[in-house]
Parts: C-alpha cells; sequence; structure tokens
C-alpha cells in the first residue's frame, strides 16, 4: 500500500507528444533540403550567394527558428513538474559534445569560415540559461521574452544597427550576437536574437501546462511516422545527413560537373560595373569569355596555369572593348 500511495503522489511526467516530434522531423527535413541547396551552390551548380539571400535567407532562420522554439518547448516538457537532472545533463553533454565536434571538423575542412558558433553551440547555451529560469517563477520568463522581442524589433524595423558593438567582433563575445563584424561563419547563429524563438517556445510551453495542453496532444498520438521517428533523433539525423549529402553532390558533380561560365560572366559584370556602364559590361564580358573558349585558353586560365598578365589576354581586352563600345 505505501508503494501504490508513493507512485500516486509522485509527480507526473510530461507524456510525449506525437505532433512534436512530427513537428521536429519536418523541420529536419527542411533543414536537410535547405543545406543540398548549400551544396549544389558549393558545388557551382547554383549561382554564388544562392543559399543566403532572397526567400532561402527566410527558410533558413524559419528552419533555425523552429528548431530553438522546439527546443524551449522540449525543455519545459521534460523537467515538469520537477527537473529530472540526470537526463537534462546528459541530454545537455550530447549537444555540448555534438557542438564542439562540428567546431573541430569545420575548423580542419574549412578553416576560413569554421563553425565556432552554430545552431547546436547556441541550442547547448540556451539549455543551461533556459533550466535557471525553470527555477524562476514563470512571469520572468515572460518579461524576458517580451524583452527580447522588443529588442529584435528595435533592431530590426527601427534602429538597425543599434545594438552592434564593434568591440565585441572577436570570436571570443561574437557568440552574443552583438558583434557589429562577426567573423564569418559557414553556420552562425548567436545568441541574440536567436534566443527569441527559444525563450518563446519556455513561454508557450510554459502557458500550456497550466491549461493540461500537452496531456490532451498526447492523445492525440501521430507518434509512429517515419517523420516522427526521425524527429526523436534529431541530433544524430543532424549529424549525418549534411556529410551524407555533401557527399552524394559531390558525386553527382564529378558525373556531370557544373558549367561554371554563368559565375565567371556575373563577377566580371559586378567588377566591371563599378568603373562602366551596365550595357558596355554585359558585351564585354560575353566577348571576353567567348573568345577565351575560341582560343583554348578558357580552361588554363581558371587552373591558373595562365597569368592575367599574358598578352593574349590584352589583346582580347582591346578587341572586346572595341565591341562593346
Amino acid at each position: 500500500m505505501a508503494a501504490v500511495a508513493e507512485s500516486i503522489d509522485a509527480p507526473q511526467k510530461t507524456p510525449r507528444i506525437g505532433i512534436l516530434d512530427t513537428a521536429r522531423g519536418i523541420a529536419l527535413l527542411a533543414m536537410a533540403s535547405y543545406h543540398c541547396t548549400w551544396d549544389f551552390e558549393f558545388f557551382g551548380h547554383l549561382d554564388p550567394g544562392t543559399a543566403e539571400t532572397g526567400w532561402l535567407k527566410l527558410y533558413a532562420r524559419a528552419i533555425a527558428s523552429t528548431f530553438l522554439f522546439l527546443a524551449g518547448v522540449s525543455l519545459v516538457l521534460a523537467n515538469r513538474p520537477v527537473i529530472r537532472w540526470r537526463p537534462f545533463w546528459k541530454r545537455f553533454a550530447m549537444i555540448a559534445a555534438a557542438a564542439i565536434g562540428v567546431s573541430i571538423v569545420t575548423l580542419i575542412g574549412m578553416t576560413d569560415e569554421w563553425i565556432y558558433f552554430g545552431i547546436l553551440h547556441c541550442i547547448a547555451a540556451l539549455t543551461l540559461i533556459g533550466i535557471v529560469f525553470l527555477r524562476l517563477p514563470m512571469p520572468l520568463t515572460l518579461l524576458a521574452t517580451a524583452v527580447l522581442a522588443v529588442c529584435w524589433v528595435v533592431d530590426v524595423f527601427y534602429s538597425p544597427g543599434a545594438l552592434d558593438w564593434a568591440a565585441l567582433n572577436p570570436r571570443y563575445f561574437a557568440w552574443l550576437g552583438l558583434a557589429a563584424a562577426p567573423a564569418r561563419s559557414n553556420d552562425y547563429v548567436p545568441l541574440f536574437p536567436w534566443a527569441l524563438a527559444f525563450f518563446a517556445g519556455l513561454s508557450a510551453a510554459s502557458l500550456a501546462i497550466r491549461t493540461n495542453l500537452p496531456q490532451r496532444l498526447a492523445r492525440l498520438g501521430t507518434g509512429g511516422s517515419l517523420i516522427a521517428r526521425a524527429g526523436r533523433h534529431s541530433l544524430i539525423f543532424y549529424l549525418v545527413h549534411q556529410p551524407l549529402l555533401f557527399g552524394l553532390v559531390y558525386l553527382l558533380s564529378l558525373a556531370a560537373p557544373a558549367d561554371p561560365t554563368p559565375g565567371i560572366l556575373r563577377q566580371c559584370q559586378m567588377v566591371c560595373t563599378q568603373s562602366n556602364g551596365e550595357a558596355f559590361c554585359h558585351s564585354f564580358c560575353q566577348c571576353s569569355v567567348d573568345a577565351l573558349k575560341k582560343q583554348s585558353l578558357f580552361e588554363p586560365w581558371r587552373a591558373g596555369k595562365i597569368k592575367a598578365d599574358d598578352e593574349r589576354f590584352e589583346a582580347i581586352s582591346i578587341q572586346c572593348t572595341d565591341q562593346a563600345r
């Protein structure tokens, strides 16, 4: 009887919510599709800057925000009504180790743009911050979320760059998100403004628990699909998918190499238009590339076997200048 009474009185952990696993799985697929775009750009199949401009830039930010929001929600659900310290530290150690591993690998393979504070680093740091807020009264979490939201609105709409400090540019400060010109990185997700999405998740889950919404959502099921299963193993998926996609696109590039001509034309026109008209530059660059190919100089030039001061280049430049005028 004592054991039964103890089990009844023990705080009940929030049941697993299949809808959240499904949402996380969908976010993983979206992330993979974006990284596939980045890979195709890296190997020259897409225009330079494609993955960082236009709707793809917004797409990437929406994906990152979704992951951080879900991380905030999950932290609350996994540690209410009481904080489960052993699973918490185990989960944190896995994320932190993965983040460090990503930094080491990219430092070796991409020295100039290595990932010193990406999405995993951000989640690890916010997990430590978030667990502190779980021990504080909920109004403080709501207040922190509101302050972050106001700062984001001011920084984006009213006074862009108002929160940027040049003194915080070095990598050991840039992770705060207040640097004026942070060091380049292939995945830069600093605490500001990204903490807003995480705290929004904390706030939403904390409010939802008071209405028994998690229990109602858990009864809906939908946690047995392949996408939901992927969502339950998001860290493994994150670590494996990009090397796999990168390798596949690399093999595709070997079988069907990208045509470098469009990228070279755009680069030529960008440099040319700094001192000449657009129409002139379009004609001049197209003429120059055509002439290089006609004289079988294009590939040797790209390979660095022919220098820019070669007299054949000068002759092509004079010819194309006259033709473009």
